[in-house]
Parts: structure tokens; sequence; C-alpha cells
């Protein structure tokens, strides 16, 4: 079961951190050139605030099935176990956390311009985050 997890949660960073750029580069978009805010830009929003969910409630559950999670957690002297055990987890969470942030303060706003700021913002601190504590050497 670690394996298929281990893979799936692999596989599914591809899927989620495209959707996340894709969102921020939307949000970009529209900002600089004022267009006007449409259901597929929230739609847009929407399938990466779910793909990043989704990869939190695996992540969640490869932790404590892990040898590199939950086991290793008191290690904070060897730098890859202290990134898989503590880093990883807690500033990916801290992102998805932005992301959601951003998708809720957007739904108060009538605003395109405010929007769009919202998106690109919220979305494009919780891809750099995300991005910051990736276990490039496991995923590669």
């Amino acid at each position: 079961m670690y394996y298929f997890l281990q893979k799936f949660h692999s596989g599914w960073a591809y899927l989620a951190l495209l959707l996340l750029l894709i969102a921020v580069v939307n949000a970009i978009i529209g900002l600089t050139s004022k267009k006007e805010f449409t259901a597929k830009d929230r739609k847009i929003a929407l399938f990466a605030l779910i793909g990043t969910h989704t990869q939190l409630l695996i992540g969640i559950i490869l932790y404590f099935v892990s040898p590199l999670g939950k086991a290793a957690f008191g290690q904070m002297s060897n730098a890859e176990l202290r990134l898989t055990s503590l880093e990883h987890p807690l500033i990916n969470l801290i992102a998805i956390v932005l992301i959601t942030i951003g998708w809720s303060k957007h739904k108060k706003l009538i605003n395109s311009e405010a929007k769009f700021k919202t998106f690109a913002i919220y979305y494009g601190l919780g891809l750099l985050l995300i991005l910051s504590r990736i276990p490039w050497n496991l995923w590669f």
C-alpha cells in the first residue's frame, strides 16, 4: 500500500501543480488585461483548489503509512528526514490553507480585478510554498 500511495502522491502532484500554475497564470493574465471574471476563470481556480486538496488528503494518508513520515518525526538533525517528516507536510499545509483562503475571499468580491488579484496573490503564494518544499531527490 505504501508504494502505491507514494507513486500516486507523486503522480497527482504533477496534476495539482499544473492546475495551480494554470490558475495563477490565468489570474495574472486576467489582472493585467483587465478582463471580466467569468465562469471559466472560476472553474480554473476551483479545479486548482480541488487538485491541491486531493493532494493533501493523499499526503496525509501517506504520512501515516510512510517510514519517512511520522516514524522519523523526532530526527531533526537529518535534513532529508526533517524535510519529509516536518517541513514538507507543514509548509504544504500552510500553502493549501492560503489557497483555500484565496478561494473563500474571492466569493465575497464583486470586482473582477479584485478577484483576479486575490487568486494571483493567494494561489501564487501557495504555489511558491509548495515548490519550495518538494523533496526533489525523491521525486525524480
